[in-house]
């Protein structure tokens, strides 16, 4: 039991691994800084979900302890219940419901009365979820095509624009995920969120490394014409190599207006084999879709003279470790994780198998598109250049 008891969390530590939780801190972390073993940190963040409670707090009509100390008192000293609720400012019946539901005049103890009255005044709000039958459908169907909480939660904005009780936030969506004690969407819904785990991490843990290597004579994005700055026109596009096990790689090209993705498997990083297998790809494109290329500082576009000479496409390169440059291919390569998690062998998939994952996530509702879809925004954009 001694040993039970040293794991256990006080309720400012509690309050102490949440805030650091929040703010993007690893396990090891907040159990160093809290002299608790990581397991015991795990367990407190599993049993919510990685999402913080909501504070608990009286209501300010509710008897507070110095009141009841008070009413057991006056009840001591033999007053009626009456003389006591005039002390008090209270209405008599509120004193004798008090006295009568913590054992009546004879066992009435004001901090037993006090503990009970906040433990029995915990009700958890019932989750929207588990009362609106059709909306939990449409979630759980709209889970399994690998929507985020979001863009269900923006679509169904669109989709059900006069009747807000279709309406619900991806917050309340993960809540419902990953707060399992709620049993109503199943657990097994999570394995189509883009991240696996089964608690929610803080946006604060997210960092992006870049280390690569430097290409002769690279243009740089700094010189990059206003018009592809601004998103305006379609047909300028961000791309990257993207690594799997067993060296294995695959290209992934985002077009920046509409976040349309293109895969292209590729048979190495060699500098050659990318470059005519991403030359052979954008050739392939209506030429109103073939304005320009940024890169990030991968060795793979050593030769993007040639890429350029093959499709008249220019290409830009990202200052060295500058990742967010290209921010619409990095998300984009977060959103493929969800296919090909870390150390998957893409060598095995074939071009067929990537476009259709391809088309997946063409098909589904971005939040920075207003909940359009890529595929139907790059239609509207290259339907109204013509």
């Amino acid at each position: 039991m001694a040993a039970g008891k040293r794991t256990r969390l006080s309720t400012s530590q509690r309050v102490e691994v949440w805030r650091r939780w929040k703010a993007g801190e690893s396990l090891h972390a907040i159990g160093r800084a809290l002299g608790k073993a990581h397991p015991v940190i795990h367990l407190l963040l599993k049993r919510h979900g990685g999402i913080a409670p909501l504070v608990r707090h009286r209501s300010r009509s509710a008897l507070t302890l110095q009141e009841r100390e008070d009413i057991s008192r006056g009840i001591a000293c033999g007053s009626s219940i009456r003389a006591i609720a005039r002390g008090l400012d209270r209405a008599a019946s509120t004193v004798s419901r008090e006295v009568a539901r913590h054992g009546g005049r004879s066992s009435y103890r004001a901090s037993e009365a006090d503990q009970q009255a906040w433990e029995s005044a915990f009700r958890p709000k019932t989750c929207l979820l588990a009362t609106h039958t059709k909306l939990r459908k449409i979630v759980a169907s709209k889970l399994m095509l690998d929507w985020s909480p979001e863009q269900i939660s923006g679509w169904l904005k669109l989709q059900y624009p006069n009747d807000e009780s279709m309406r619900v936030s991806h917050e309340t969506i993960y809540r419902s995920l990953f707060i399992q004690a709620r049993g109503v969407l199943k657990k097994e819904l999570i394995q189509h969120l883009r991240s696996k785990r089964r608690i929610r991490r803080s946006q604060h843990s997210r960092i992006f490394r870049d280390s690569r290597g430097q290409i002769a004579d690279a243009i740089s994005i700094r010189e990059r014409p206003p018009e592809i700055e601004d998103r305006a026109i379609p047909g300028h596009w961000e791309g990257d190599l993207l690594s799997g096990s067993k060296n294995s790689h695959m290209v992934t090209l985002v077009e920046r207006h509409s976040r349309f993705t293109a895969l292209v498997k590729v048979s190495s990083k060699d500098t050659a084999v990318v470059v005519a297998a991403l030359s052979r790809q954008v050739r392939k494109l209506p030429t109103s879709l073939r304005r320009s290329l940024t890169w990030d500082r991968g060795l793979e576009m050593a030769k993007h003279k040639t890429f350029t000479v093959a499709t008249n496409v220019k290409v830009y390169f990202c200052d060295p470790q500058s990742p967010w440059q290209r921010g619409s291919n990095e998300n984009t390569n977060g959103l493929l994780r969800q296919y090909f998690p870390k150390r998957t062998d893409l060598s095995s998939y074939t071009q067929a198998e990537l476009d259709k994952v391809a088309l997946r996530l063409n098909q589904r509702p971005r939040k920075t598109l207003d909940f359009e879809t890529p595929a139907s925004r790059l239609r509207a954009s290259v339907a109204s250049t013509h």
